[in-house]
């Protein structure tokens, strides 16, 4: 293989074993297929994502949803769609008020759901292959037995620590990423409300109207005539239309008591940013576990805090048609008054930002930070979107209906759920009536409609053995003799045709 040139390499695992279930705690009845994935290209993890797989750092994995006992179903939400609910607003409302006025909401922990870091889905550590194989197989020339074996994805330089970091900075950060495009200006903070107005009227509202007014007399002034409309919205109304966008933009008083500050740091491979701030991460992550999902202080430990949420098998990619930031896996940082308080692992990949994991300091629970965090992705997913049309999509992981706590993930509306047999996007009002019903559900209801995707023939599955690249076909008459065909058949299956045509499947 040539040097600019990279494959996905994966072993694969089964899944016959049970794993406790980190939702309802049965011991024994989580089942889920597994892969180790040594490196991935984004493109083959879109596709794997999209056939309901998922990852927990390099361990990827998809639910057996007939057999386990609370069936995941891959979700996503439509970005440029999304209109925040009464409850979004709300939270939103929170954190400005307290930024504002330095106030934490009173009470503890809202009692908001949080995903568990898929520690008993499976095996974690590859046990077949070499990292001297893997090392060949991305670095050098490898040898194809068939001249029509499919071509595999370019990657562009790896350029991730010469990248700059991106960065979310304002009094209340206003600004996403950082795109090299002139930031908007912030609307001048107002001066509060006005004495000779009734009190019941929001100093935000009176700020508007004063704009309002200034603005036709000065159209005025000009010789511009201007004609009220009997139909003008009334604040009520302005309210309901704001964009996620205007509400996190919120342009907050010089004398806010606090600030924060968003920056997007790549993780894989590690950008300086992330070295510099990976030691104050992983407290915020170690306080985390023990607070909100009550693990022993030696559980939470370093090397499971870099295994689960800090290595990927996603390199950094670019594209000149892509965001500016690239492609990969990151770290979401937020900063409040120059310290880190909640981290959301994320990836970005060809047509989504994919929620991985969100933690955060416990002191501040009460704040709903896992919804906020979810609102500032989708807000980041519709920024990334203007830069790369295609990436329209945020998922937001696996829904599971069955655990009621996780239900939350459907209220990020239009959103979809990936029907588990035919791998087909239906709309989550659809689904919820089967799903009321039963814990699995075919969601796609055209009794005709099947895996357009699947791989008919599995001797055109690539396998990697001896450092060569050749169709599963070449493998078996190698190996005469060999009895996996059954094994390699079920990970065609589950991947489809693309990816195992694609990715390199490990046979010793």
């Amino acid at each position: 293989m040539a040097e600019n040139k990279s494959y996905t390499i994966v072993e694969y695992f089964g899944g016959d074993d049970g794993y406790r279930c980190g939702y309802c705690k049965n011991l024994k009845g989580n089942f889920s297929h597994g892969m180790w994935s040594h490196t991935m290209t984004v493109q083959d993890y879109q596709d794997l994502i999209d056939r309901g797989w998922r990852r927990s750092g390099k361990y990827v994995y998809k639910p057996i949803m007939k057999k386990t006992c609370c069936p995941q179903y891959t979700i996503r939400c439509h970005a440029p769609k999304f209109q925040p609910s009464k409850s979004h607003k709300k939270i939103l409302k929170k954190i400005n008020k307290f930024l504002s006025k330095g106030e934490l909401p009173k009470g503890e922990d809202d009692g908001e759901p949080m995903d568990s870091v898929c520690e008993e889905a499976g095996p974690r550590e590859h046990t077949k292959v070499s990292s001297l194989d893997v090392k060949c197989a991305a670095i050098t020339d490898i040898q194809k037995k068939v001249a029509e074996c499919p071509s595999v994805t370019e990657v562009q330089k790896e350029a991730g620590d010469a990248m700059p970091a991106g960065s979310e900075t304002s009094r209340k950060d206003p600004v996403s990423v950082s795109d090299g495009r002139p930031a908007a200006t912030a609307p001048k903070p107002g001066m509060g409300a006005d004495p000779s107005r009734p009190p019941c009227r929001k100093a935000k509202d009176l700020r508007k109207e004063r704009r309002l007014q200034r603005e036709q007399m000065r159209q005025h002034a000009d010789g511009v005539s201007t004609i009220s409309s009997p139909n003008q919205p009334t604040s009520s109304q302005n309210n309901q239309s704001k964009s996620l966008e205007e509400f996190i933009n919120e342009s907050l008083p010089d004398s806010s008591s606090h600030c924060l500050e968003v920056r997007l740091v790549r993780s894989n491979p590690p950008s300086p940013q992330f070295k510099a701030s990976f030691d104050a991460s992983y407290q915020v992550y170690k306080l985390y576990q023990m607070a909100i999902h009550k693990d022993p202080p030696d559980k939470p430990s370093e090397s499971q805090f870099r295994r689960f949420l800090c290595d990927s098998p996603l390199e950094a990619e670019y594209s000149p048609d892509g965001p500016e930031v690239g492609y990969g896996s990151f770290h979401q940082q937020y900063w409040l008054d120059g310290r880190i308080v909640a981290v959301g692992v994320i990836d970005i990949l060809p047509t989504c930002v994919s929620s991985v994991y969100l933690y955060y300091h416990p002191d501040f629970a009460s704040l709903s930070l896992g919804s906020y965090s979810a609102l500032r992705e989708i807000a980041f997913t519709r920024q990334l979107q203007k830069q790369s049309p295609k990436l329209s999509y945020y998922y937001l992981g696996f829904y599971i209906h069955s655990c009621p706590k996780m239900r939350y993930k459907g209220q990020y509306r239009p959103s979809d759920l990936l029907c588990p047999e035919t791998y087909v996007w239906v709309p989550i009002e659809r689904c919820l009536p089967h799903l009321d019903n039963a814990r699995y559900a075919r969601l796609n209801q055209d009794p005709d409609a099947g895996d357009a995707r699947v791989l008919k023939d599995v001797g055109r599955a690539l396998v990697l053995h001896r450092r060569t690249v050749m169709p599963y076909a070449v493998y078996c008459r190698k190996r005469r003799g060999s009895n996996d065909e059954p094994e390699v058949q079920q990970y065609a299956g589950l991947v489809g045709q693309d990816c195992a045509e694609r990715i390199l499947l490990y046979r010793s």
